[in-house]
């Protein structure tokens, strides 16, 4: 499995630096699923197995944490905001949900076909197509969606929402991961 050096980890009272750094995790979540992709067509052994349980575990428990931040979080708070800078923000925000919806089928399409390869050690021809199939879908879609987000929402988000909004979102976040935040 990668290991991430000397990366800087944002705090739950910077949001939108947290759901940033959450994007480089998934993109290397992701890479790891291309890596088992290309070997998916073969026997299954331990260091894949491993590499694979991981990612899916990542998707199936961290990803869901982060389209809530986003959706019950942030997004709300941006479409209260009625200045001309944010607009383009707020108008990209209902694509970037339905990508939350695709996101969510293709990795169920993921999951069931890597738990079926973890437990037989094998995928029929179908299978890993279709496995192949769903990872360049997410791929393709997460770039062009952490691009957005990345570049344009979070930014914005940052330089608009005031101190007490970007608090509660950390509280919530937070919250969502079961953290208890101590105030100095």
């Amino acid at each position: 499995m990668p290991v991430q050096i000397g990366a800087q980890a944002h705090k739950f009272s910077d949001p939108t630096g947290l759901l940033s750094d959450c994007h480089r995790r998934i993109e290397m979540f992701l890479g790891t699923l291309e890596e088992v992709a290309s070997l998916i067509d073969r026997p299954l052994i331990e260091e894949t197995r491993v590499a694979l349980e991981s990612a899916l575990r990542y998707f199936r428990e961290a990803a869901p944490k982060h389209t809530a931040d986003e959706e019950e979080s942030l997004f709300p708070r941006l479409r209260k905001m009625h200045l001309p800078d944010v607009e383009a923000a707020i108008a990209r925000l209902d694509p970037l949900e339905h990508d939350h919806l695709l996101a969510e089928s293709l990795h169920a399409e993921v999951e069931e076909l890597g738990q079926r390869y973890i437990s037989v050690g094998t995928l029929e021809s179908t299978g890993v197509e279709a496995f192949r199939k769903a990872i360049a879908g997410l791929v393709s879609m997460y770039q062009q969606h952490i691009s957005i987000e990345d570049g344009l929402v979070f930014p914005l988000a940052a330089r608009f929402l005031s101190s007490t909004e970007k608090a509660a979102i950390g509280d919530e976040m937070a919250a969502r991961r079961k953290v208890r935040l101590v105030t100095p």
